[in-house]
């Protein structure tokens, strides 16, 4: 039977006034033999008593059935219309047309769910196997070795020149690595990252001479787009470890290694350990949750004596964590994490609401260090202004800027610095004489103290060029009207040249130990 001699029309009413039309619809499709069905909830209806009627005055020779459907609320009609001359099997001949629709649709799904199961493993941008695929394939091969490639300078790439040209670029170079890795498998993962699968794990230092071929017959890879000219570096990694489980992971921290070093590419070994200190980050990381979600981010307090009257004016307030056995972790080891899973503005806004807490109920003077992230954070700068508007302690709080950080925007700095210097509200410049310590900072920033950086104070009793540092230092605060604080004084010894050297405060274990209670 030729598919345009059988053919399907469908007609759904709700209502008897909507038979004439039906049927008249009908009665044009009547030129063939007819076969209809009458789909309803009840068939002892009006609406369906009617059809019936109507359809055998207009089509005395269709044949009808009456079937059941759910829809209480509608009639269904299917009219199937067929040219043929065996009015007898009338069905039958229907049944098979319909039997080759359904298996017709059922072929069309199967190319259609093959056509997705392959895009499932294709990535769409460069028509190279994806990380599904390569996850797959190394299932599948306990002997393989795994090379990771990933573009150095993509970021750069894709925010000056647009995703489009970047889109460009990754194609380009993913066409450019098929070709010159043949017959090695090529992969795209995940934005400007590329795998390659190699037929067999290589010892160190045959995949060390592998993948310096590899990075010079890679590196520079110019691509043209428009007048542009755009070159692409990449970082390469891989694994020599004989025992393939969890290659990818092996080789993705090997990768990340190699970014953080600079070098053109590294290997994983398992004596590495990088495993380990993975596993450390994940735990440090549950237990900075729970200590922000239980309250356990507390400050401990230092004392800061003035040089002149040997008496403690003010003190630090010096972030600590709590973890589940009582253990007091350092910040040291709690902030990168805290700003890694981001709630470090949780641990922030926690030390500035439990230090105000503390120096509201007395006369000293209090500093709470912040951090470039803390100036930069909207919600800290007016989380913070908040706090200063609603505290009488206000005008004796110091905000301690972390120097050895790298300021990008001066002028969001220089605007916190003038908010909260309306509310009385002091500025010290951290660890001066370390990291990007330069003088012109000082200058920049409209700071009340200068704390020089115990790295400096340590040993000023025995490094002489230490000594001159620190005093270069106090002569150029002095002349500026800023005071001078040395951190980690440890010894009388040193206490005695910081107030040679004319340092108006001192903080170290010599005067004070951090402690959870102020040392009245």
């Amino acid at each position: 039977m030729n598919s345009d001699t059988f053919e399907v029309e469908n007609f759904t009413l709700s209502a008897s006034a909507e038979v004439p039309g039906v049927i008249h619809e009908i009665g044009l499709l009547a030129k063939h033999k007819v076969l209809i069905h009458i789909l309803s909830y009840i068939h002892n209806t009006v609406l369906v008593q009617t059809l019936v009627r109507e359809i055998n005055k207009t089509v005395p020779d269709a044949k009808i059935v009456l079937l059941k459907h759910d829809d209480k609320q509608k009639t269904s009609v299917v009219v199937f219309t067929i040219d043929t001359d065996d009015a007898e099997h009338i069905s039958d001949e229907v049944l098979k047309a319909l039997y080759k629709d359904h298996s017709n649709k059922n072929l069309s799904i199967q190319e259609y769910r093959t056509e997705l199961f392959k895009r499932y493993f294709t990535d769409h941008l460069t028509n190279l196997p994806n990380l599904y695929q390569l996850r797959k394939d190394l299932e599948n091969c306990e002997q393989c070795g795994l090379i990771l490639l990933k573009i150095d300078n993509f970021q750069t790439i894709n925010n000056f020149y647009g995703f489009v040209v970047g889109d460009y670029v990754l194609e380009y170079v993913g066409k450019y690595l098929k070709k010159v890795l043949s017959p090695n498998q090529v992969y795209r993962l995940s934005g400007a990252e590329f795998a390659i699968s190699l037929d067999e794990n290589l010892g160190f230092y045959h995949l060390k001479s592998y993948l310096s071929d590899l990075y010079e017959k890679i590196k520079n890879i110019k691509v043209s787009y428009q007048e542009t000219q755009i070159f692409v570096d990449f970082t390469l990694a891989s694994s020599s470890d004989r025992i393939n489980n969890n290659i990818f992971s092996k080789v993705s921290m090997a990768l990340m290694y190699a970014k953080k070093k600079g070098v053109h590419f590294w290997i994983y070994e398992d004596k590495m350990h990088f495993e380990d200190e993975y596993r450390r980050n994940l735990q440090l990381s549950s237990i900075v949750r729970e200590a922000v979600q239980n309250d356990k981010i507390i400050p401990y307090f230092q004392a800061i004596r003035d040089n002149k009257t040997k008496e403690v004016t003010k003190y630090e307030c010096l972030a600590r964590l709590i973890d589940m056995n009582g253990k007091i972790l350092s910040p040291l080891l709690f902030i990168p994490i805290a700003k890694n899973i981001k709630i470090y503005n949780e641990v922030t806004k926690t030390i500035v609401n439990k230090s105000f807490a503390v120096f509201e109920k007395n006369e000293f003077e209090f500093s709470i260090n912040l951090s470039i992230e803390d100036i930069m954070s909207s919600e800290i700068f007016n989380f913070i202004l908040n706090k200063l508007k609603n505290s009488h302690a206000a005008s004796r709080v110091t905000f301690e800027l972390l120097e050895s950080e790298a300021v990008q925007d001066f002028k969001r700095v220089d605007r916190f610095v003038s908010e909260v210097v309306r509310y009385g509200a002091k500025i010290a410049i951290d660890d001066f004489g370390s990291g990007y310590s330069n003088f012109s900072y000082i200058t920049k920033i409209d700071a009340d103290y200068i704390k020089i950086d115990g790295s400096l104070i340590e040993n000023i009793d025995v490094d002489e060029a230490s000594k001159v540092v620190v005093d270069t230092i106090v002569q150029f605060a002095k002349k500026l009207g800023i005071k001078t604080i040395a951190e980690y004084v440890h010894s009388s010894v040193v206490m005695d040249r910081v107030c040679e050297l004319g340092i108006d405060y001192s903080q170290g274990f010599y005067i004070d130990e951090p402690s959870v209670k102020l040392n009245l």
